[in-house]
C-alpha cells in the first residue's frame, strides 16, 4: 500500500447563534448582514442558528439575552457576543476574530 499524503481537514467551523425578535427592522438587518459576512469571509465554513425570542423565550433566558439582536459566536476560539444589527463589517470581523 502506498502512503499518500492526506488532505488537511477544514478548520473548525465557526458556530453562531443569532437572537432576533420577530421580523423587526433591526433583526432583519442583523440577519442580512451576518449572512453577507459569512458568505463573503467564511465561504460555507460556518453553522448559523437563528432564534426568534418571540417563539423561544426559554433560549433567551438560558443565554441571558438582554438586548436584541444579539449574536453569540460559540466557536472556534473564545466565545464572543455582539449586540446590534452587525452593520459595521470591520468591527464584526475584528470582534469575532475572522480574518478579512
Amino acid at each position: 500500500m502506498e502512503n499518500s499524503p492526506k488532505i488537511a481537514a477544514n478548520p473548525e467551523k465557526y458556530t453562531f447563534i443569532l437572537f432576533v425578535s420577530g421580523m423587526s427592522v433591526k433583526s432583519g438587518h442583523a440577519i442580512e448582514n451576518l449572512r453577507s459576512i459569512c458568505d463573503t469571509y467564511l465561504k460555507g465554513n460556518f453553522n448559523l442558528q437563528i432564534i426568534d425570542i418571540t417563539t423561544d423565550r426559554q433560549s433567551a433566558v438560558d443565554y441571558q439575552i438582554i438586548a436584541i439582536p444579539t449574536l453569540i459566536k460559540t466557536g472556534p476560539g473564545q466565545p464572543r457576543t455582539l449586540l446590534g444589527d452587525l452593520s459595521d463589517t470591520e468591527k464584526v470581523l475584528r470582534i469575532l476574530d475572522i480574518k478579512s
